[in-house]
């Protein structure tokens, strides 16, 4: 077992709940592997106590943390300063307290691409056009990394389409509002609701009029392959789950809370990966 010293330096998630994180677990093994005197620790803590309690973990000598729902936009108020991924995604999900301030940013967005493009190679923004499933904060942050990394066109479907507009109009650029997936020259097609998890009904999308080099992508890590990516693959479609956005949107994080850059490799995704149902 580790030992930790008078020096260690501390981190965590906070959530309401926060029993279900992973980052523990991925957070974890990289200061095993690296050999770092410093722990990451789960807290939960209430939506009214949220504020109070960031203060605290600043005063009390932590380096920062991640945020999980409900807290990310609540976040962003807390915050001294926020990064240009904090305001373009309206929400912060990574915290850093430094020289007496909070500073926030927002990871998921180069967490989606850093995934997509390890995940099928050769890939890149500007490939061509993609296509959004839903407008939530999921959704929001990787169409504005996607725009910002020079992707050529966005289109946003959702349920409300009131919703996508608002969306669409809040980050301006080349998006667009459908009400099905113009999918005959899309370049990416992405899941950002929780379509596909246990007890959510299937995304009703059949990926076979996509290009034959077209990405498909899901950020449900739960299952590692919900119906949406077996589909793809079963159309010979390089297919992309969520787990490596959710390791990758956590390498910011870390390196500035323990001063290493962290790598996303095999062994990494098979710890994080270990309770988590194939299918």
């Amino acid at each position: 077992m580790r030992l930790l010293t008078g020096h260690a330096r501390l981190a965590g998630v906070l959530g309401w709940p926060v029993s279900h994180s992973r980052s523990p677990r991925l957070h974890g093994h990289w200061l095993a592997t690296l050999g770092i005197d410093g722990a990451y620790l789960p807290l939960p803590v209430r939506p009214d106590r949220f504020e109070g309690a960031v203060r605290a973990l600043a005063d009390l000598g932590f380096q920062g943390a991640n945020v999980t729902i409900p807290h990310k936009q609540a976040a962003f108020g807390v915050c001294d300063v926020v990064d240009a991924t904090a305001r373009r995604a309206g929400a912060v999900n990574t915290l850093v307290f430094r020289d007496g301030r909070i500073e926030g940013s927002n990871t998921d967005g180069f967490g989606f691409l850093e995934s997509v493009r390890a995940g099928a190679p050769g890939w890149q923004p500007t490939a061509g056009p993609a296509v959004l499933m839903g407008a939530g904060g999921a959704a929001r942050a990787i169409a504005a990394a996607l725009v910002d990394a020079g992707c050529p066109r966005v289109t946003l479907v959702n349920r409300s389409r009131v919703r996508a507009e608002a969306l669409a109009q809040d980050l301006g650029g080349p998006i667009t509002i459908a009400d099905a997936p113009p999918l005959a020259d899309a370049a990416l097609l992405v899941n950002t609701t929780s379509l596909g998890m246990p007890g959510q009904p299937v995304l009703a999308i059949d990926p076979a009029s996509l290009p034959a080099t077209a990405v498909v992508a899901d950020i449900v890590y739960v299952p590692l392959e919900t119906p949406l990516l077996a589909a793809a693959r079963a159309r010979g479609l390089q297919a992309v789950d969520g787990l490596g956005m959710l390791l990758h949107q956590a390498r910011p994080g870390f390196e500035a809370w323990f001063g290493v850059a962290p790598a996303v490799d095999a062994a990494l995704r098979a710890v994080v990966a270990a309770d988590i149902p194939a299918r």
